[in-house]
C-alpha cells in the first residue's frame, strides 16, 4: 500500500479564502485516495468551511495559525515577524518533515522568500524557480522562472533547464521534453549578455534536449516543453498570456451572444467549443511550483477558485509519488539524466 502524500493547505491564502480553498482541497481528497490535508489557519473561519462538507474526517486535520501575511507587505519582514502566520507555520511542517508538500493562494513574496529562507534549498541547487505549466496547442509546456529570480545568472538557467525536464518527464509524462531558452530570434548571435552567455552552456548539457532558442510567438503553437528565462521575462510572458487568453474567451462569449443568429450557433458548436477552451484554462493545471526546495511549495494565483486549488493538490501527489526532489538531487550530483 503507498503511503498517504501529506498536503499543507494554507485556508488563509489568497482572494476567495478560506471558502474556495476548502471546498477545491476537499474535492481533491474525494478523488485522491493516498492523500491527507491539513488545513493551516485560523480556527473559526476554517471549522466554518469544514462543516459545509461530508468528507473522510480521518484524513483531514487542521492546525491553528491566526496570523495572516498580507499581500502588501514585506515578505521577508513578515515571515521573520509573523510566526503564527499560515504561511510560516504551514513551511514550518515542511522544513520539519511534517508533510511532504505546501499549497498557497497567498502573498507570493511570502511564499517565495519563506520557500528558501524555512525550507531550504536543495543541495547543489543555486536558485530554485517558479515553474507553472501554461497551455498550448499541443498540451502544456513549463515556464521556468516566472517570478522568483529576476536578476538571473547563466548557470541558474542551466539548472532550471534540467530541473524542468525532470518535472515534465516524470510529471507530465513526457519521454524526452525540448528544451528552448526565450530569445528575441533563433539566431545565436542574437538576445542579450545573459542569454548570450547561457546558450553555449545549454549547448554543452548531455543530460537534456536542447533545441536553441524560441521567440515569445512560438510558445503558443507548442514550440517546446521547457521554456528557459529569467523571472523578468518569464513573468512578462505569464502576464500577458493570461490577459490574452482573458480577452480572447470574453471577446469569443460576446460574439456568440451577439444575435439571435450567432446564439444559434453557439448552441450548434457548443461541446466543441466547450473542449477547445477548456484545454486553454490555466486553472486546470494547478499552481506553480517552486523547484529545487527540500520540499514541495506550490503558489496558486491569489484569485483562485476550487478547481486551481483541486488542480494544485492533485499536482502534490503526483510530484511526491514520482519522487521529483531526489531525482533533481541525483541529475544536479551526477550531471546526467536521473532515470
Amino acid at each position: 500500500m503507498s503511503k498517504n502524500v501529506r498536503v499543507v493547505v494554507d485556508a488563509m491564502g489568497g482572494d476567495n479564502a478560506p471558502g474556495e480553498i476548502v471546498k477545491g482541497a476537499l474535492s481533491a481528497l474525494g478523488t485522491q485516495k493516498n492523500l491527507t490535508l491539513v488545513f493551516v489557519g485560523r480556527q473559526k473561519p476554517i471549522e466554518a468551511e469544514l462543516k459545509k462538507y461530508t468528507y473522510d474526517a480521518g484524513r483531514v486535520e487542521t492546525v491553528f495559525a491566526e496570523e495572516v501575511i498580507e499581500m502588501a507587505e514585506s515578505p521577508v519582514a513578515a515571515i521573520k515577524k509573523k510566526k503564527d502566520s499560515s504561511i510560516v507555520v504551514g513551511l514550518r511542517m515542511i522544513k520539519n518533515g511534517e508533510a511532504d508538500a505546501f499549497v498557497s493562494a497567498g502573498s507570493t513574496g511570502a511564499v517565495l522568500a519563506g520557500g528558501q529562507l524555512i525550507v531550504g534549498r536543495l543541495k547543489g541547487v543555486e536558485r530554485p524557480p517558479l515553474a507553472p505549466l501554461i497551455p498550448t496547442n499541443k498540451g502544456v509546456s513549463l515556464l521556468i522562472d516566472c517570478g522568483a529570480n529576476v536578476d538571473a545568472r547563466a548557470s541558474w538557467l542551466v539548472q532550471y533547464a534540467k530541473m524542468g525536464s525532470i518535472y515534465m518527464k516524470h510529471v507530465v509524462g513526457i519521454k524526452n521534453p525540448r528544451v528552448a531558452i526565450v530569445n528575441i530570434g533563433a539566431e545565436e548571435e542574437k538576445g542579450n549578455a545573459l542569454v548570450k552567455e547561457t546558450i553555449p552552456l545549454l549547448k554543452e548539457c548531455t543530460d537534456i534536449q536542447f533545441i536553441g532558442s524560441i521567440e515569445a510567438r512560438d510558445i503558443p503553437n507548442g514550440a517546446a516543453d521547457v521554456i528557459v528565462c529569467e523571472a523578468f521575462v518569464g513573468n512578462v510572458i505569464l502576464k500577458l498570456y493570461e490577459g490574452t487568453c482573458s480577452m480572447l474567451l470574453r471577446e469569443v462569449k460576446k460574439t456568440l451572444l451577439g444575435s439571435l443568429r450567432t446564439k444559434i450557433g453557439a448552441v450548434l458548436i457548443k461541446p466543441a467549443l466547450k473542449k477547445t477552451l477548456t484545454s486553454f484554462d490555466a486553472s486546470q493545471y494547478g499552481g506553480a511550483p517552486m523547484l529545487g526546495l527540500k520540499g514541495l511549495v506550490v503558489k496558486t494565483h491569489g484569485s483562485s477558485k476550487a478547481i486551481e486549488v483541486e488542480h494544485s493538490i492533485i499536482q502534490c501527489v503526483n510530484f511526491s509519488k514520482q519522487k521529483i526532489n531526489e531525482k533533481i538531487s541525483r541529475q544536479l550530483a551526477a550531471g546526467q539524466t536521473a532515470e
